[in-house]
């Protein structure tokens, strides 16, 4: 539901890996370097990535848009958010991490933490949206309003 909301604001594509059984992979550190393969794979190759870790930063909801700002305005348009299984991530996906987010020092499941973050970006973008708006006069929204009316056929201007 959250990534049909988001295409209005956003290009979102969420890939998920597959939870691997460590008592079928040989233990926890197996199982989890086996999941963090898959997701190093997933990654878009020139993404920029942030990890979802609880040692993250953490950013208010303005900081954390400044951030994504600042980061598009550099060019990293691609940007990559990682959400690790119930074991977290390998060492790899951490290596390959450029910056690691925290939504605090709770431990969330990772499908309740998706939600979080995709609330969230929504959220961002919705204000982006807002302040972009915002910048246009009281006047010059009557006169566009008005030429949607007319160019719709809803008056008869």
């Amino acid at each position: 539901e959250y990534t049909k909301r988001l295409g209005a604001y956003a290009k979102v594509d969420v890939r998920e890996v597959a939870d691997i059984d460590p008592a079928k992979a040989g233990g926890v550190d197996a199982a989890r370097d086996k999941e963090g393969a898959a997701i190093l794979a997933a990654l878009p190759p020139r993404a920029h990535v942030i990890l979802l870790a609880i040692e993250g930063k953490e950013r208010s909801s303005e900081e954390l848009s400044a951030r994504l700002d600042d980061l598009m305005l550099r060019g990293n348009s691609d940007i990559a958010f990682v959400i690790g299984g119930s074991d977290g991530v390998s060492d790899d996906v951490r290596a390959r991490a450029d910056e690691m987010l925290s939504f605090g020092r709770i431990t969330l499941p990772h499908n309740l933490a998706r939600v979080v973050l995709l609330e969230q970006i929504r959220t961002l973008d919705k204000h982006r949206l807002r302040e972009r708006a915002g910048q246009i006069t009281a006047a010059d929204q009557k006169r566009v309003d008005q030429a949607l009316d007319v160019s719709l056929g809803l008056s008869s201007y």
